[in-house]
C-alpha cells in the first residue's frame, strides 16, 4: 500500500503547483501587459519578455519598479514604435533553483517569450542559461555577477550589469593603498560568493599581498554557526576581512561581528558591490552595526538630468507606496541597470526584421520531454546580436557591451558614518585611488574607521597576540660560541642570553606595540641541538615556532621556507690563517725602506740637481771651475754631501741658492722617512699569513675547518673542495688547537664568529682573502608574516643607534680597541715612489725655472758675440762659440775671483811655512796675512823660521784649510803664471 501511495503523492503535489503556476502566470502577464495597454496602437505587435526575480526582496522589488517605469518612459518618449514589449513576470525565491528553471521552462513553452530577464541570483542563471541555450532566447541578467558564468562560453547569455572580476582589482587597489599585506575572505558559499574568490586572490597577489584565511559561510548559517567562524577569525593575526555575500547573510556577519567585539578599533571590513547598498536599503538598522567599514559601489554620474528626474520620481512613488519606510536612498545601481535593461532590449526588439515570434519545433518527437518539446525561437540569433550592438546613454551610464557583458571603469569609495555613507574617493583603471574622479590625487581621507573616532592613521591590518597567545621563539642550543647566543639550562623558564638574545629583546621593546614572547629551545631529550640550524628555521614552515631566533644566517635556499627580517650583523664569508715572521734581515736590509722605483728616482734627483747647480755656479764661483774631471768631481761630491749637509762649497749665484733650498727640504723628507722606516724593519716582526685565499686554498690538500652545523660545506664544495677535506668544529678554542698542531691550514667561516676568535687569538692568526658575500644573521619569521616589516625597521633603528650597540659589541662580542684585526694579514714599511712624487714634482719644476731663467740672462746679455762674430760662421759654429764663452768666467765677477785667488795664494803661503803661528810684539789678535798689512808689515809680522814657542797652536787665529777644489784652483792660477 505504501509503495501505491507515493506516486499518487507526488501526482497531487505536481498538479497543485501547475495549478497555481497557472494562476500566478494569468496574474503577472495581465499586470504585464496591462501596463503597456494605455499606449497601444491596433499597428502595434506585442513582444512577449520573461522576467524572473524575488519581488520580495529588495533588490527584485526595486528591479521591477523600475522595470516598469522604463516600460512607460521608453514608448512615452518612443510612441512611434511598431513593437511593444509584454512583460510577463515570474516571481520566485531567489535561493530556489529549481522553482527559477521551471519559471523559465514555463515561460519558454507555455508564452514563447523572445528574452528572459533574471534570474535574480548567478546560482539560478546557470541552469536557465542552458534552457536559453537550447532554445536560442536571450537570457538577460543584470544581478548574476559571478564570474563562472561566462558569455564567451554561453552564446545567448548577456550580462547587463558588472563582472565581479573588474571589482577584484579595486579591491586589490584599496588594500594597497592602505598598505595592508594579508586579507581574510568572507564569502557566501553558493555560485555568486565563489565565482570572484580567484580572482581576488590573483590580484592580490599582483600587489604582493596574500590571503591567510578563506571564510565560506552558507547560505542558510545561523548566528550560532556564524559567531563560532568569527571567533575562529579573531583568533588570527589578520584584522583585514573582505566581505562578499548577499544583504540577508550580510547583515547577520555584522550583527555577530558587533557581538563578538570584531567591529572595535584594529579591525578593516570591506564590502563588495551587493553588500554596500545595505546602508541604504536596511536604513539605520544597518548602520548602526558597520560604522567605519569600507564599500565599494559601481560609479553614476549624479549630474546626469534624466536620472534625477528618475530619481526623484521613483522616490516620490516608493513612499506613496512605503509611508513607513526608514531607509534613506531605496534606489540602487541594480535598479538603474534594470531600466537600461529594458530600454536596450525595447530598441532590439524594434530592430528585428523578422515578424514570425513562434518557436520552430522541427525535429521534436513525439514522445519527447518537456525540455525537447519547447522548440527553438526564430528571432533569437538576430535579436542577441541587436542587444549586443546597441549603445546609448542611460540613465546608469554609458550602455555599450563588450562581448556581450557591460564593463564597469569607474567606481567609488564610500564609508559608513553616523546613519548613513560617505563617499571618500574613486577608483579608475588609469589613476587608480584618487579623491576626485580621473585624478592624480591619491591622498584618500577615511572618515571612520570602526572603533574609533579618528581616522587619521589607518589600522595595521593585524594583531599580535590574539587572546592571551605569546610568541613563540625557537633557539638555538648548541656550545661553542656563546657569545651570540648563551642557554645555561635546559629549563626553558631560565632566559638565555647572548648578543643574538639581547638584540630581539631590543627590537621587540622598540616595535609601537607590546609582544609578549617566549623562548624555547630547540633540543632533544638530552638537551642537544634537535638538528641543523636548517631544520631549526625549517621549524617556522612547519609552525612549531612563530620566529626563530639567533645566529642564523639568511641565505637563498632558507627564504623559500621563511621570511627573513634585514640583518643585525656583519655580513660575509671570510677565511683565518696562521701568521709567521717573515723578515729577513741580512746584508741589504739598508735597502729595503725604499722600494727600487724611490732609489733610482732619488739618483736621478740628486745628479739633475748637481748639474743645474753647477750651470748656475761654474761662470761665477771659482769653486766650480777645473779641469773637466775636477768638474765632475765637484758636482757628485757637492750635492751628494747634501745628505747629510756637509757641502762646503760656498754658493754665489741667487738661483742655485733658491734650487738649494727647495732640494734641502726634499732631502731632509727623504732622510727621516728613511731613518723611520729602517727602524721599524729592524726592530718590529713581519708578521705574514701563510695563505692569501680561498682559491690558493682550494689548488693545495690541505684541510679546512668549519663551525658545526653551518652551511659552510655548501659553499667550500663549490668551490671544488673536496669534503674529505672539511673538518667541523664547535668552538674557538678547538679552531686554535687545529690551527696551532697543523690538522687544518685554514678556517673558513662568518665574519661575526671571526672576530670573536681573533678577539682572543689575535697575536697568533689573521683574516685574509676576499669576503665572500652573505645577508648576515637575521630572525625568520613565517612567510607572510605582518611582522617583518616592523620589525626590520626597529633593527635599522637599534643598528644605527652607537649608544645601543657599542656597549652591546665590546659586552658580548669584541672590542675594536682591544686587539687589532688585519683585514688583509699583511703590513709592510717600505716606502714607494707614489709617497714621494709631488716633492720630486716641486723640486724639479724649480730647478727648471732657474735653469731657464739662467739661460735666458746669459744669451740676453751676450748675444753679441753671436752677432759681431764673423759673418762666415754658420748658426751652429756661432752658437757653439756662445757655449764656450759660456764656459770661461765671468769678467764682471773678475774682482771677487782676483781677490779669491789672492786670498788662496796667502793661505798656500802660509801652509807652505809653520803650521803654528805666534804672536808679534804680544799682539795675539795679528793673524799672517791680513790684506790690510803692507810688505813691510807683512813681514815684520811673520815669525822668522826657528821663532815662537814650538809645540804650541793657536788654531782659533787661522781661517779653515783650503777645500780640494781651491787647491786645485791655486794650483791652476800657478800653472797659467
Amino acid at each position: 500500500m505504501k509503495e501505491m501511495g507515493k506516486p499518487r503523492y507526488h501526482q497531487l503535489i505536481l498538479f497543485l503547483f501547475l495549478l497555481c503556476s497557472r494562476l500566478s502566470i494569468g496574474q503577472n502577464k495581465a499586470y504585464a501587459q496591462g501596463t503597456t495597454s494605455n499606449n497601444s496602437r491596433n499597428t502595434t505587435s506585442s513582444f512577449d519578455v520573461g522576467v524572473i526575480l524575488d519581488t520580495k526582496t529588495w533588490v527584485g522589488n526595486i528591479s521591477w519598479r523600475c522595470m516598469a517605469m522604463a516600460m512607460e518612459d521608453f514608448y512615452n518618449s518612443h510612441s512611434n514604435f511598431t513593437k511593444r514589449l509584454s512583460l510577463h513576470l515570474r516571481d520566485v525565491n531567489k535561493d530556489d533553483r529549481v522553482a527559477s528553471a521551471s519559471a523559465a521552462l514555463d515561460l519558454l513553452k507555455n508564452v514563447q517569450v523572445q528574452a528572459i530577464i533574471g534570474p535574480q541570483t548567478s546560482r539560478q542563471a546557470k541552469f536557465v542559461i542552458e534552457l536559453g541555450n537550447s532554445a536560442q532566447v536571450p537570457i538577460i541578467s543584470f544581478t548574476a555577477k559571478s564570474p563562472s558564468l561566462s558569455t564567451e562560453q554561453s552564446p545567448y547569455f548577456i550580462r547587463t550589469g558588472i563582472n565581479d572580476t573588474s571589482q577584484a582589482k579595486v579591491l586589490a587597489s584599496l588594500v594597497q593603498t592602505f598598505g595592508w599585506r594579508q586579507v581574510v575572505l568572507i564569502y557566501a558559499d553558493t555560485e555568486f560568493g565563489n565565482g570572484i574568490i580567484p580572482h581576488v586572490i590573483d590580484a592580490l597577489i599582483e600587489i604582493d599581498a596574500r590571503v591567510t584565511y578563506r571564510s565560506p559561510i552558507p547560505i542558510t548559517a545561523n548566528d550560532e554557526a556564524i559567531s563560532k567562524e568569527l571567533e575562529k577569525l579573531k583568533d588570527m593575526q589578520t584584522r583585514v576581512f573582505i566581505v562578499h555575500m548577499p544583504y540577508s547573510l550580510g547583515f547577520k556577519i555584522f550583527s555577530n561581528a558587533n557581538k563578538t567585539g570584531m567591529m572595535n578599533q584594529g579591525y578593516v571590513w570591506i564590502t563588495t558591490y551587493g553588500l554596500t547598498d545595505i546602508v541604504d536599503l536596511y536604513g539605520s538598522s544597518a548602520s548602526s552595526i558597520m560604522q567605519g567599514v569600507l564599500g565599494i559601489k559601481p560609479y553614476v554620474r549624479e549630474d546626469n538630468p534624466r536620472l534625477q528626474d528618475f530619481k526623484a520620481r521613483f522616490v516620490k512613488k516608493f513612499k506613496l507606496e512605503n509611508p513607513s519606510a526608514q531607509v534613506s536612498e531605496p534606489l540602487t545601481v541594480f535598479g538603474l541597470w534594470a531600466y537600461d535593461t529594458v530600454w536596450s532590449l525595447a530598441m532590439a526588439a524594434e530592430s528585428v526584421s523578422s515578424a514570425n515570434y513562434t518557436f520552430s519545433m522541427n525535429n521534436v518527437r513525439k514522445n519527447s520531454t518537456d525540455l525537447e518539446s519547447i522548440g527553438k525561437s526564430q528571432i533569437g540569433p538576430e535579436l542577441v546580436q541587436w542587444i549586443s550592438n546597441i549603445t546609448f546613454d542611460g540613465i546608469s551610464g554609458r550602455f555599450q557591451l563588450i562581448d556581450r557583458q557591460r564593463e564597469m571603469d569607474k567606481f567609488e569609495i564610500v564609508n559608513v558614518v553616523e546613519n548613513g555613507r560617505k563617499r571618500i574617493g574613486f577608483w579608475t583603471p588609469v589613476y587608480g585611488f584618487s579623491k576626485e574622479l580621473n585624478s592624480k590625487n591619491v591622498n584618500i581621507e577615511v572618515a571612520k574607521w570602526p572603533g574609533t573616532d579618528s581616522a587619521h592613521v589607518p589600522p595595521r591590518g593585524w594583531e599580535w597576540p590574539t587572546n592571551g597567545r605569546n610568541l613563540s621563539v625557537g633557539i638555538p642550543v648548541k656550545p661553542g660560541f656563546p657569545e651570540f647566543v648563551n642557554v645555561t639550562s635546559n629549563d626553558s623558564s631560565i632566559p638565555p642570553t647572548g648578543y643574538c638574545i639581547k638584540i630581539f629583546d631590543k627590537v621587540m621593546a622598540a616595535l609601537p606595540y607590546k609582544v609578549n614572547y617566549i623562548y624555547e629551545h630547540f633540543a632533544n631529550e638530552k638537551g642537544e641541538m634537535n638538528g641543523s640550524y636548517d631544520d631549526l628555521v625549517y621549524q617556522v614552515y612547519l609552525k612549531k615556532y612563530d620566529v626563530v631566533v639567533g645566529d642564523i644566517t639568511v641565505i637563498a635556499n632558507r627564504s623559500q621556507y621563511v621570511d627573513f627580517t634585514l640583518p643585525y650583523t656583519e655580513s660575509g664569508v671570510s677565511m683565518i690563517v696562521p701568521v709567521k715572521d717573515q723578515s729577513r734581515k741580512n746584508a741589504w736590509t739598508f735597502a729595503e725602506p725604499l722600494s727600487t722605483s724611490l732609489w733610482i728616482a732619488s739618483g736621478v734627483f740628486f745628479i739633475f740637481t748637481g748639474i743645474v747647480v753647477w750651470i748656475l755656479e761654474h761662470r761665477v764661483n771659482v769653486e766650480f771651475r777645473g779641469p773637466p774631471s775636477n768638474q765632475i768631481g765637484t758636482i757628485f761630491y757637492f750635492i751628494f754631501s747634501t745628505l747629510v749637509f756637509s757641502q762646503r762649497e760656498t754658493i754665489v749665484s741667487n738661483l742655485a741658492r733658491i734650487v738649494l733650498i727647495i732640494w734641502f727640504f726634499v732631502v731632509l723628507i727623504l732622510q727621516q722617512s728613511y731613518t723611520a722606516s729602517l727602524s721599524s724593519i729592524l726592530t718590529v716582526e713581519q708578521l705574514q699569513p701563510t695563505l692569501n685565499d680561498l682559491t690558493e686554498l682550494a689548488r693545495t690538500k690541505d684541510k679546512v675547518g668549519y663551525l658545526v652545523d653551518s652551511f659552510m660545506p655548501n659553499l667550500l664544495k663549490g668551490m671544488n673542495f673536496d669534503e674529505t677535506r672539511l673538518i667541523a668544529y664547535n668552538s674557538p678554542d678547538e679552531y686554535n688547537e687545529a690551527l696551532s698542531n697543523g690538522s687544518v691550514a685554514a678556517v673558513v667561516d662568518e665574519i661575526p664568529y671571526l672576530k670573536v676568535f681573533l678577539h682572543k687569538y689575535c697575536d697568533k692568526y689573521t683574516m685574509v682573502g676576499p669576503t665572500y658575500k652573505t645577508d648576515g644573521f637575521g630572525f625568520a619569521f613565517p612567510i607572510g608574516s605582518p611582522m617583518v616589516a616592523d620589525v626590520s625597521r626597529a633593527i635599522l633603528s637599534i643598528t644605527e643607534n652607537k649608544e645601543i650597540m657599542e656597549p652591546l659589541n665590546n659586552q658580548y662580542l669584541y672590542d675594536d680597541e682591544a686587539c687589532s684585526v688585519e683585514e688583509d694579514g699583511s703590513s709592510s714599511s717600505m716606502i714607494t715612489f707614489r709617497s714621494f712624487w709631488g716633492l720630486f714634482l716641486i723640486t724639479g719644476v724649480t730647478s727648471m725655472l732657474a735653469l731657464l731663467i739662467h739661460i735666458s740672462m746669459f744669451f740676453y746679455q751676450n748675444w753679441h758675440i753671436v752677432r759681431d762674430a764673423n759673418p762666415e760662421l754658420s748658426f751652429g759654429q756661432r752658437f757653439l762659440l756662445l757655449i764656450k764663452y759660456h764656459d770661461k768666467q765671468d769678467l764682471q765677477c773678475a774682482d771677487a775671483f782676483k781677490e779669491k785667488e789672492e786670498e788662496e795664494e796667502e793661505m798656500v803661503a802660509v801652509e807652505m811655512q809653520s803650521p803654528v803661528s805666534t804672536s808679534y810684539n804680544g799682539h795675539g789678535d795679528h793673524v799672517v796675512g791680513n790684506e790690510d798689512d803692507d810688505d813691510d808689515d807683512g813681514d815684520a809680522g811673520t815669525p822668522s823660521e826657528g821663532e815662537g814657542t814650538p809645540g804650541r797652536e793657536i788654531g782659533g787665529q787661522f781661517p779653515d784649510p783650503p777645500s780640494f777644489a781651491d787647491m786645485l784652483s791655486h794650483r791652476r792660477g800657478y800653472d797659467s803664471a
